[in-house]
């Protein structure tokens, strides 16, 4: 069973496409899992992370990268839909040692042009939030999890992501700005699984970019562990580091303990991976 998670946040920089690459290679390279990472926020850092700006300029030029997805669903709308979207997987990305069974699809910056032409396209059957989710039917099975990297918005390519997933986590820095949209953010997608008829379970908030000397921060995770409108924060908490905040350039940092660093940064990774299977398992019954 193919287990599609999506990382989400309405606030940017608060380490969402660092944690979903992350999890990604840590699922990979310590537990074993296919996992399949798809890009769907135009701002392409994901993919710059996985394979590298030199290798996306390649892809966006060749039409091998989802906007050429969505693009394909515009122009055929009205009719049959069909794309091979085998044909844009880029395969086992991750430089790393041991982490050999991570795959993309990758973004472009092409998507932010395409967000109104989807929401406006007649389509003969489906609408224009089901668009991914039809395209990745051929192959999902192939993959144990599958981590969707989402745009800090509601709009319709994020609708995409969020049509296909079982569940959703929510990465934040522990501080008033970060957290105040994780409320509307439950809401919508709570009212989103209602008008699909399925709910997107929440799987709970990952605390990232954490410095335990401040007390801001320290009291923001005190008081998200009370609410009662969060169904869990991951114990594990992400410190803010350089050689995490480093991890975000494409590179061959041979281990994830290089890669992540090894004061604490690669412990609370791996953990928060492990947190994050065990998560799934209770809430979604995952075996």
């Amino acid at each position: 069973m193919t287990h599609v998670v999506a990382t989400t946040n309405l606030k940017g920089g608060v380490g969402k496409t660092t944690t979903t690459a992350a999890l990604g290679e840590m699922l990979s390279g310590e537990f074993g899992q296919r996992v399949m990472l798809i890009d769907l926020d135009p701002q392409t850092n994901l993919t710059m992370m996985m394979i590298g700006e030199s290798r996306w300029g390649e892809l966006d030029s060749q039409g091998r990268t989802l906007a050429a997805l969505f693009e394909h669903a515009i122009s055929a709308a009205g009719t049959v839909f069909e794309f091979d979207v085998s044909s844009i997987i880029q395969r086992s990305v991750s430089p790393l040692r041991k982490v050999r069974t991570v795959d993309l699809l990758p973004s472009s910056l092409k998507m932010i042009g395409l967000q109104e032409r989807i929401a406006g396209a007649a389509f003969a059957s489906g609408d224009s939030t089901d668009i991914l989710l039809r395209a990745l039917k051929p192959v999902i099975d192939q993959y144990d999890y599958v981590l969707i990297d989402c745009p800090p918005n509601l709009e319709t390519i994020t609708l995409n992501g969020l049509r296909c997933a079982d569940a959703y986590i929510i990465p934040t820095i522990p501080d008033v700005m970060s957290t105040y949209g994780i409320g509307p953010v439950q809401e919508r997608i709570a009212q989103f699984g209602e008008r699909w008829g399925r709910p997107i379970v929440e799987l709970g908030v990952v605390i990232t970019k954490y410095r335990k000397a401040s007390p801001v921060h320290r009291n923001t995770v005190d008081d998200l562990n009370r609410r009662k409108d969060i169904t869990m924060v991951f114990p594990s908490l992400i410190p803010e580091a350089n050689q995490i905040a480093a991890a975000a350039e494409y590179a061959d940092f041979g281990t994830l303990r290089q890669k992540y660093g090894s004061d604490g940064q690669f412990t609370a990774l791996r953990d928060l991976a492990q947190d994050f299977m065990a998560t799934a398992k209770v809430r979604l019954g995952w075996a």
